[in-house]
Formats: C-alpha cells, sequence, structure tokens
C-alpha cells in the first residue's frame, strides 16, 4: 500500500482525558470485523498498488470518526461534540483526497433534532482544531490543495455537509460556511428545508425560491452541490438552476433497488447531462438489487455497472459513505432521527451486520480497485472512477 506520512497520532492526544473530556472506548478502525478482501493473483495486486500511486484518489462521500465501541454510548458521545478521527485507518486506505461529511443531523450537542447551526459550526470548529494539530490529515480549500496533498504523502480532507438545512432563511451563512473551509453541501437530508424537498417527503415540490436563491449563491461561492438526499423533483431543479455541474456525491440506482434512497434514471441522466459525478454508495442496506439482496461489494459494483452503461464511465465514482465502527448499529440507534426506515421503503432485505468487503473508509478503495482489475477495466477507465470524474468536476466549480 502507498506510503503515508501518518505517525501514530491520535485525535485530541494533546489533552488530558478525564480532565479535559470525557474518555469513550473507541471500535477498533483496523480489522474490527472479518471483512473479504478481493481475490487477486500477485500480478493483479501490484497493478492495484500501482494504480493508488498514480490516481488521485478522491472518497467522494465518506464519515471518518470513529464511533464507540458500545453504540449503545453514541448519544451521549455526540452531546460532548468531540468526534474522533480514524487516522490510524485512514492510513491504509489508498486515499489522495475524502470529502468527510462530519456529524451533519446527529450533531446533536444541544439538540435532540440536529441541523442546528451552532452544532454544527461547533463541530466543524472542533474537528478543524484536532486536524490542526497533525500534519497526516489536511484541509484543502482548492484543487492545488489535493495535488500537493498527494506529493506529501498525506489525505487532503474536504469539509462537507449533506444539507444546507442549518442556514435556515440566512442566505449569508452559506457564505459563512465556506469561510471556515466547507467545500461541499447538499440541498436538503430527509425532510424537507427552506430550499426544498428530502427523499423523505410523499409530495416534493421542487426547489423553493429560497432554494434557488441558495443554488446561486452556491455557485458564486463556488461550492460542490450534492443532491444525494434531495427529493427527485428538487433533484432536477437544482441540475436545471445550478450554472454548474452537481454531485450526487453517494447514491445508486433505483432501477436496480426501487428505494427513496436511490436515484432514478432520469436525475442520474440529467446530472450526467450537465457534466456532473454520481458516487456510488455502501452504506448498510442501501445499494441493494434483485440479484444481490444481501448487501456487499458485489452489490455495490452492480450499480456502479449500471450507472456507468447508462450515463457512461465519465460520470461515475465512488461515495462509500462508511465510517470506523459499527455502521448497523449506528443505523438503528439513530432510526427515526435519520428516517432510515422511510428512505428505504416497504422492500424487505436481508439484513447484515456489515458490508462485508466495503466495510470502513480504510478498505473501500483498495478493494474497489481491486475488483476492478480483476474485471479487466483499464487503467485509464479505473483512474477516472477512482478520481478523475471528481477532479474534472473540481476544476469547474471550486472558485479556484
Amino acid at each position: 500500500m502507498k506510503r503515508t506520512r501518518y505517525d501514530g497520532y491520535r485525535s485530541f492526544q494533546y489533552l488530558t482525558p478525564e480532565v479535559d473530556y470525557r474518555p469513550f472506548r473507541l471500535a477498533k478502525e483496523i480489522g474490527r470485523v472479518p471483512s473479504t478482501r478481493v481475490p487477486v493473483s500477485p500480478e493483479e495486486e501490484a497493478r492495484v498498488e500501482r494504480l493508488l500511486e498514480e490516481a488521485l484518489v478522491i472518497d467522494l462521500h465518506e464519515h471518518c470518526f470513529v464511533v464507540p465501541e458500545d453504540v449503545g454510548e453514541i448519544f451521549e458521545y455526540r452531546r460532548w461534540g468531540r468526534d474522533w478521527t480514524g487516522y490510524e485507518g485512514l492510513s491504509v486506505s489508498g486515499l489522495d483526497v475524502v470529502f468527510d461529511n462530519m456529524m451533519d443531523g446527529t450533531a446533536t450537542v444541544t439538540s435532540r433534532a440536529g441541523w442546528k447551526w451552532d452544532d454544527v459550526i461547533h463541530d466543524i470548529g472542533m474537528r478543524l482544531c484536532d486536524i490542526a494539530h497533525q500534519d497526516f490529515l489536511v484541509p484543502a480549500l482548492t484543487v492545488d490543495d489535493l495535488f500537493r496533498a498527494k506529493r506529501n504523502g498525506q489525505i487532503a480532507f474536504v469539509v462537507s455537509l449533506e444539507a444546507a438545512t442549518m442556514i435556515e432563511n440566512e442566505l449569508d451563512r452559506l457564505d459563512i460556511l465556506y469561510g471556515l473551509g466547507v467545500r461541499c453541501i447538499g440541498i436538503a437530508y430527509s425532510e424537507a428545508n427552506a430550499l426544498g424537498a428530502g427523499l423523505r417527503e410523499a409530495r416534493d415540490g421542487g426547489l423553493t425560491q429560497f432554494g434557488r436563491a441558495a443554488v446561486r449563491r452556491m455557485n458564486q461561492l463556488g461550492f460542490a452541490i450534492d443532491i444525494s438526499h434531495s427529493g427527485d423533483r428538487t433533484s432536477l431543479d437544482t441540475i436545471e438552476v445550478s450554472e454548474k455541474p452537481v454531485f450526487i456525491t453517494h447514491a445508486g440506482a433505483r432501477a436496480l433497488w426501487n428505494s427513496n434512497r436511490l436515484k432514478p434514471d432520469e436525475v442520474i441522466r440529467a446530472c450526467a447531462e450537465k457534466g456532473g459525478v454520481i458516487g456510488i454508495e455502501a452504506a448498510p442496506h442501501t445499494t441493494l438489487s434483485e440479484r444481490h439482496p444481501r448487501h456487499s461489494l458485489e452489490s455495490v459494483m452492480e450499480h456502479f455497472e449500471y450507472c456507468a452503461n447508462l450515463v457512461g464511465i465519465d460520470h461515475v465514482a465512488f461515495g462509500p459513505d462508511t465510517m470506523f465502527g459499527d455502521h448497523v448499529g449506528l443505523h438503528h440507534a439513530f432510526a427515526q432521527h435519520l428516517s432510515i426506515a422511510s428512505s428505504r421503503g416497504e422492500r424487505t432485505f436481508d439484513e447484515v451486520p456489515y458490508v462485508d468487503g466495503i466495510e470502513n473508509p480504510g478498505e473501500a478503495f483498495p478493494n474497489i480497485v481491486r475488483w476492478l482489475v480483476k474485471h479487466g477495466y483499464s487503467d485509464e477507465d479505473i483512474k477516472k472512477v477512482v478520481g478523475g470524474n471528481v477532479l474534472r468536476v473540481l476544476k469547474e466549480v471550486w472558485y479556484r
């Protein structure tokens, strides 16, 4: 695996536990569960390692925090507002760039409902404070920062938010978030907000007038816009109103599995026609299919191939949406809070304890590249889907 400058740093090691903060027993970042490595020959593995070295490897959607070993402690952990970052796990990930989506709606420092302005700002500041005390992850604000991190054996950390709910009706809050380092932002999560409808809503009226103004401001500022959790009409409106391509950072094809969490062909095509990219999701029980109702890397890659065939290899990437710890347990804990059941619809599926082969941010991309190598994809196409396609969009939408 590619060498990095990780030196063993652990989050908040500059503070004193039990004095400055309450410590929690956290999940293992490496080897927490047995997970299948895609079998390849020694020659193929050498090619995998070469590709990870040569490509600018970009994870379009992730949550790189570490959760408590006992997921039942997650609400108290969140109340302290101090997320541990999985530096050790990231050190073996093969990544050069990670779009980290912070606590998002689970930032419940002061509110049980989440998505509050004060809590989101607290979360961003706390994470960046920790990151400032080490030199393995580096905040990225520009395209040049991404390449600089790769040259230096570091990982570029792109602060992202899955929804703009916390701006309420204050358009200038987008400027503040940009000024604090956020570079990718969604329109709505599951529930509707002042901008538009989320995927949970039975009736999607599309972007509001305020939402249209917000999209224009996002373009002016240089945000990458994410429509992963937006309703279908709101997604189509955002694509139309935006002067720049948009991302579906983490989703899959509804044609393979009828769930609101996945995107219909109409939205995927519209995104691609505007120059955008869809990142394929791997969070538990999302990218399932009739052929693969038990979630694993194989079902994830079925969604990848479907989207690549639908809109072309130039418009597909990966946004696994994983974390370090019991992701299924976290979903159960936050089931009502995150509207998980309603976003999945009425489909029944085989629940898995974790997604085999793509369980956490440390193992996702090495296994994705192994799968692509094993299935005969060219070097050129692999480099596109593990980072090149995302980079093309960022060069167009980011301010500089």
